[in-house]
């Protein structure tokens, strides 16, 4: 398997809400999905790009979701110091 490279020119730390999408931290009117870090174990429920709702179960702390991502909805999720990278 090779190994991919993630390099990312922004970050911000998530707060999840089951109305608002994660916000692009460069401004103007641009919605940019992102890809997550996530920093404690548990379950991250999310909306993806594609807008599907799914929630992956049993990430760990210290990995990466390489999955283009809109929102972490607050109910469903119980993963901490979540990160949005761009």
């Amino acid at each position: 398997m090779a190994n991919q490279k993630l390099q990312v020119a922004r970050a911000a730390a998530v707060t999840p809400s089951n109305t608002v999408d994660i916000p692009y931290v460069g401004g103007g009117d641009i919605k940019w999905d992102c890809v997550l870090y996530i920093g404690g174990a548990g379950n991250l429920r999310v909306l993806t790009a594609g807008e599907d709702d799914v929630t992956f179960n049993g990430v760990l702390a210290g990995s990466f979701l390489p999955v283009q991502v809109k929102r972490v909805f607050a109910s469903g999720t119980t993963a901490t110091n979540i990160v949005a990278l761009w």
